[in-house]
């Protein structure tokens, strides 16, 4: 009697972008900046992973990443909101030559089953050589 060959175990996919929206999966983009592998360059990347570490849940990374003065005692993610994508709508300054930038996006989430968005204006700061978040004006 031959042998079957054994079944390939099923894998989930990896997802062929991150939830920031760039190529390449959360692990090669925004995942090495929750890990602290590298620092963000522009106050775009620094919003991109924050967030995408809304849509994974990683309080931690939010904290380290808020700058100390504006920096919220807990977080308080909600289980129920899934964070579904971003659109950055617009960028002033907030390059590796500056020292503030702002960064107005558009997050899309879904809350127990119904769609909703976020449109923020976002500033950013350097704070010891990182870019952190410092505030933002929302509106819904």
């Amino acid at each position: 009697m031959a042998r079957r060959a054994p079944r390939p175990r099923r894998t989930r996919p990896v997802p062929a972008t991150c939830p920031c929206g760039l190529p390449g999966g959360l692990d090669g983009c925004c995942g090495r900046l929750h890990r602290g592998e590298e620092r963000a360059a522009t106050a775009e990347q620094l919003m991109r992973s924050r967030f995408s570490a809304f849509a994974v849940g990683d309080e931690n990374y939010l904290r380290r990443s808020w700058h100390p003065r504006t920096r919220p005692a807990s977080v308080g993610l909600d289980p129920a909101t899934r964070w579904t994508r971003l659109e950055i709508l617009a960028v002033a300054g907030g390059s590796a030559f500056h020292t503030e930038g702002t960064v107005e996006f558009r997050a899309h989430y879904r809350l127990r089953g119904e769609r909703g968005e976020l449109t923020e204006r976002s500033r950013f700061v350097r704070h010891g050589g990182d870019w952190v978040y410092l505030d933002g004006e929302t509106s819904t």
